[in-house]
């Protein structure tokens, strides 16, 4: 998942972030309702969202933000 998020462009990496904050988001509301199958899915949301981030600094940095 890493290596193919490292390939796709400033752009789409923040259009993906957004996108899975968006998806984390409904998630934290389901598992307050408690419609939630795999809880252990908030996790990996997370932790796909804080590498999303820290690709879109390191393109940040090298100045192909753009």
């Amino acid at each position: 998942m890493a290596k193919k998020n490292a390939e796709l462009s400033y752009s789409e990496l923040v259009v993906k972030r957004n996108e899975l904050k968006r998806k984390y988001m409904d998630f934290r509301f389901q598992i307050v309702v408690g419609h939630v199958d795999n809880p252990m899915q908030k996790r990996q949301m997370r932790r796909e969202i804080a590498q999303l981030n820290t690709l879109i600094r390191q393109k940040e940095i090298a100045g192909q933000d753009k």
